[in-house]
């Protein structure tokens, strides 16, 4: 077998090889959490947005929240709300957002709840909190690339091997 075909081949058993890993490294790039408001209150309705999700909908539950919520949307971004539980204190708690490609984890505080405060609605489209969110490894961007770099180096390989192959 001459280097070039070898070289395309070799390529193509890379590609096949880190094919899977790619899609790993798109699963575990970290989604955004964002919550509104950013604090509530026990009792209080809390508007979640997520993005980074493949899927139409998602499931996100917190200890805080008196049942989990159900998000729904398209294009990566998906919305809903949960009420906190009117018997929760104060503190913070985990949110698990379970999408159809990943797990987006992030976190709300709850505060205690002011007796004296006038309950007007808020604009909750203007104060949103983005939370932190777990997620380790490289990005999808930067597997592509990895990708791309170890083709670029294989066909590289080939060709200056072939090249030197050619008799002077």
């Amino acid at each position: 077998m001459g280097s070039l075909p070898l070289t395309v081949c070799s390529g193509l058993l890379i590609a096949a090889a880190l094919g899977p890993a790619a899609e790993a490294a798109h699963a575990a790039d970290g989604g955004v959490l964002a919550a509104a408001p950013d604090a509530p209150a026990p009792g209080a309705e809390v508007t979640l947005r997520v993005s980074g999700c493949t899927g139409r909908q998602a499931v996100a539950a917190s200890r805080a929240f008196t049942a989990d919520a159900r998000l729904t949307g398209a294009g990566g971004a998906l919305s809903g709300s949960a009420r906190v539980g009117s018997t929760v204190g104060p503190g913070s708690y985990d949110v698990k957002v379970t999408c159809a490609d990943r797990v987006v984890d992030g976190r709300i505080t709850v505060v205690a709840e002011d007796k004296g405060a006038s309950a007007a609605p808020v604009d909750a489209t203007a104060h949103f909190a983005t939370v932190a969110t777990s997620g380790s490894g490289p990005d999808t961007a930067q597997a592509v690339t990895g990708l791309a770099l170890a083709s670029v180096a294989a066909v590289a390989a080939g060709l200056r091997a072939r090249r030197s192959r050619r008799p002077r």
